[in-house]
């Protein structure tokens, strides 16, 4: 992880590897590799989003509360782009996607993604 980004995002980003893997590993135990596969994509797709939004973000040096305000309107755009774009490759290509457990674990680790508000910036 870049050290460009805040302590809380990077402590969020891991959580989420965490939770994609935990939410793979289950999947594969109970439904199989085709369900683990959508469980890793769909964290993937949290992950790289996230993390495409936390790099956008820390590359903004903002000097006024609109240019804040800019900054993180701009991060968000990014996030919500690759989300469709990501959402939409895996389900476009992939055949044998499990959607509830793609689409499950997608939602899991955006929720983890939305804790870093929680997390100390200490």
């Amino acid at each position: 992880m870049p050290r460009s980004l805040s302590r809380p995002i990077r402590t969020v980003l891991r959580w989420q590897l965490v939770a994609t893997a935990a939410l793979t590993l289950i999947a594969w135990a109970f439904a199989g590799a085709h369900s683990a596969l959508s469980a890793a994509l769909g964290g993937a797709v949290s992950f790289c989003s996230g993390f495409a939004s936390a790099v956008v973000l820390s590359l903004g040096r903002a000097r006024s509360p609109e240019g804040a305000l800019f900054a993180v309107l701009r991060a968000e755009a990014v996030k919500i782009g690759l989300i469709v774009a990501l959402l939409w490759l895996v389900l476009a290509t992939y055949r044998d996607v499990v959607v509830p457990v793609f689409i499950g674990s997608f939602l899991l680790t955006g929720g983890v993604f939305a804790m870093a508000v929680f997390v100390r910036a200490i």
